[in-house]
């Protein structure tokens, strides 16, 4: 981070974190994101796009810089999003523990650190490296689409997790969840058009760079 984000971080009491390869970041990522802002009364959301991903090490990902300029692009008429450099400037693996720990130290005493993510994502907490003192940290939003089964999610989570953690796990119902950013590569590769699933500017930026392409 730079200095202008630790100032930002010193000074907020409820931030938001949303960590993703963002390969590409889409209108459901900023949905969610200000859905959750405006819910939870976050005074940020702080984008964090992932280095080199321990869970997706076999996966081909677009350069960090690639990304990095897709979130920036994204979040730029946003007053309260923000995009990180943490992990894609961090050596090896992006572990969402470490981010958690520095963004947490910069903060002012008694901040609340609020991680959101897909309802998905959430069932695969368990294998996260630190999960029992990342639950102790965060606060996690796990955003579901409309008709998510949320009595499934609580119950498969109820087997792993103690239940002074299933606490820390709040659902957030986001109606434009159903788009991807898998299906907006495949619909690149396609040639199918990817226009309103995603901010101008970042569609632009995949024609320009040709990411995506077969």
């Amino acid at each position: 981070m730079d200095f202008y984000e630790d100032l930002h971080l010193q000074r907020s009491k409820r931030v938001g974190i949303m960590g993703g390869t963002f390969d590409p970041i889409h209108l459901g990522h900023l949905v969610t994101a200000e859905a959750a802002r405006s819910e939870f009364n976050l005074e940020k959301v702080i984008f964090v796009p992932s280095g080199q991903p321990p869970h997706k090490k076999m996966k081909t990902i677009s350069s960090k810089e690639f990304r990095y300029l897709m979130t920036f692009l994204a979040t730029a008429a946003n007053p309260y999003f923000e995009v990180s450099r943490t992990e894609i400037d961090r050596p090896g693996e992006s572990f969402t523990i470490d981010t958690v720990r520095y963004m947490k130290n910069k903060m002012q005493p008694g901040g609340e650190l609020f991680f959101i993510t897909g309802a998905d994502a959430i069932l695969e907490i368990v294998t996260w490296k630190n999960v029992n003192e990342l639950l102790d940290v965060v606060t996690f939003i796990a955003a579901t689409r409309p008709g998510y089964d949320l009595n499934e999610l609580k119950s498969r989570l109820t087997k792993e997790l103690d239940n002074q953690f299933l606490k820390k796990i709040i659902a957030l119902e986001v109606p434009a969840m159903a788009i991807s950013s898998t299906d907006i590569r495949i619909r690149m590769k396609k040639n199918r058009s990817i226009k309103y699933l995603l901010p101008e500017s970042v569609e632009n930026f995949i024609h320009k760079n040709n990411l995506y392409l077969p």
